[in-house]
């Protein structure tokens, strides 16, 4: 099991929205609206780190509203 922790940029009052969408994604175990550089971050839990990119770079980034991406693989 891989887990990952994506953080996410949004445009100005998508927080709400995007969280709700990110979290219909299948991977995604839990996201938070946070304060700080970013706006949400989100945990992910998947199999292999292919998953993960799959999941950061292609269904995250895809959202309308997102501005950009960051991701950290846990090492533990």
């Amino acid at each position: 099991m891989v887990t990952a922790y994506v953080m996410v940029k949004a445009n100005t009052g998508e927080a709400d929205r995007l969280k709700s969408e990110i979290l219909d994604i299948d991977g995604v175990v839990d996201a938070h609206i946070v304060a700080g550089d970013v706006d949400l971050v989100a945990k992910l839990d998947v199999e292999t780190p292919a998953n993960v990119k799959d999941i950061a770079a292609d269904a995250i980034q895809g959202i309308r509203g997102v501005e950009g991406t960051q991701t950290y693989i846990a090492m533990e």
